[in-house]
Formats: structure tokens, sequence, C-alpha cells
């Protein structure tokens, strides 16, 4: 097998994993994504219609991605501050979308938000109310980074996907 299409593959099998890092809690999703992007400039992938890979199209990528990265642990408390959250709730937001997991994404969606309604009412010791606000501003929070994440790395996929082949 050609070095070409080894470097193809685990290029491909990075934008995947970066994928569902995206969406799983601790997973670092589009720096795994990027390093498929690097697999294929370093290598000498990286030709779609026979133009190679640009190192701009690599730092823009890269620019991108520590953007996100810092963003993901800026939105999800800003949120949760603005709607008068805890830390608890983001927690229970984490907690909540990984235990929904063995469910559909509808499972994912509840579970992170009645993690966060859990955290808020028992941890925080909020009314109902109050943890009901908290933990919108936490699962919102937590969607919004997700879907950065998830936008990114789909984006690098579609890349990696187009200069491998």
């Amino acid at each position: 097998m050609p070095m070409e299409t080894v470097v193809a593959i685990i290029a491909i099998v990075l934008g995947i994993v970066g994928i569902i890092g995206s969406i799983v809690p601790g997973l670092p999703g589009p720096p795994v994504s990027w390093f498929g992007m690097l697999a294929l400039y370093i290598w000498g992938g990286g030709t779609h219609a026979g133009h190679p890979m640009t190192l701009t199209l690599l730092l823009v990528w890269l620019a991108i991605t520590v953007i996100i990265t810092i963003l993901d642990y800026i939105v999800p408390s800003y949120f949760t501050k603005v709607t008068g959250g805890s830390k608890y709730g983001g927690i229970g937001a984490a907690i909540g979308l990984i235990g929904g997991m063995i469910f559909t994404p509808i499972g994912m969606i509840l579970g992170a938000l009645l993690g966060a309604f859990i955290a808020e009412f028992i941890f925080a010791q909020k009314d109902a109310g109050s943890s009901a606000k908290s933990a919108l501003g936490a699962f919102l929070g937590f969607m919004c980074g997700m879907g950065m994440k998830l936008i990114a790395s789909a984006i690098m996929m579609y890349d990696i996907v187009l200069y491998a082949f």
C-alpha cells in the first residue's frame, strides 16, 4: 500500500475522531481534526484538482482551532453565569450528556438539561425555578460550544476528504 494511501486513511480516521470528539465531552475534537490536515500536508497527500494544500490553509485552520478551543471554555460558563447558574450546572450538563449518550441524541439533550437542573437543585441548593433557569443557561452554553466544535471539525473533515483523494 503506498504511503500516500496510508496517510490519507490516517487523516480520515483523525477527522472522524475529531467529529466524534466535538460531541463527546473530554475529547478534543477540532485539534484532532487539524492533526488530520497536518498529516496530509506533511506527508505529501493534500492535492485537490492538481493544487496542493497550502500552508496558509493549514495555519488558518490552526488559528480557528485555537480560537474555538478557547471559546469552548468561555461560552458555557458565560451562558451559565448570565442565567444565574453556578459551576455545578455546567458539570451536571456534561455528566447528563454522557449519561444520555446511551440513548439517542434526544437522550443526550435531555440528559444535559436534567443533569444541569439536578446539579443546581441539589449542590447549589437553588429552588426549582432558579435551577431550571440555570440549567437552561448551562445547557445552551454547552450546546453552543459543541456546535462550534462540530461545525469546525466537519468542515475540516470535508477538507481532509477533498485533499486526500
